[in-house]
């Protein structure tokens, strides 16, 4: 397995103590070089904490969204560490698959509602800007507060697959926590 770019720190600290406490107590590679800058790493550690427990937004479809995230990015860190949390969200494995595939959202196994997540994902990643047609397709299942916790979303984890992706954080060997 290859380094990162960027040495890893030793993880010691005040604010480490704040990452390893959303995580449950380990911290990932990902955390390790986020405290090169701790008041990086303070916000990072808020807002990915929001992300992950404070929407409103089903686990399947906030994981369907991480993951489509990371293929689009080709961020093998975040599939790695998000597939296991997925499939216990109830992602099954035809659905996992069709979400490595360019296509993925004309697959036959998505619900309405986790089609349109995919559409509004994959156009929202790809050019930035969203079509009326397909946010339409994401007003038809989610309020208001669920676009905008959607949204976030798909912007928040494309940094994140971007962080990794630009010092080439290598995949964990197991499941890292969200």
């Amino acid at each position: 397995m290859s380094a990162p770019r960027v040495p890893e720190t030793d993880g010691e600290g005040p604010t480490a103590e704040l990452l390893r406490a959303r995580r449950g107590g380990q911290l990932s590679a990902l955390d390790r070089l986020l405290l090169h800058s701790p008041p990086v790493a303070e916000g990072w550690n808020a807002l990915l904490g929001a992300l992950r427990g404070g929407t409103t937004l089903a686990a399947d479809l906030r994981e369907l969204v991480v993951l489509r995230v990371a293929v689009l990015n080709d961020a093998a860190f975040e599939w790695a560490a998000h597939e296991p949390i997925a499939r216990r969200a109830g992602l099954a494995g035809p659905q996992l698959q069709a979400l490595r595939r360019p296509d993925a959202g004309r697959e036959p196994v998505w619900t309405p509602v986790q089609a349109a997540v995919l559409a509004y994902t994959d156009a929202s990643t790809r050019a930035v800007t969203v079509p009326e047609e397909v946010f339409a397709g994401v007003r038809a299942h989610l309020d208001d507060r669920q676009v905008v916790e959607l949204t976030a979303l798909v912007g928040g984890y494309a940094m994140v697959s971007r962080f990794l992706v630009a010092l080439q954080v290598p995949p964990p060997p197991g499941e890292v926590a969200g």
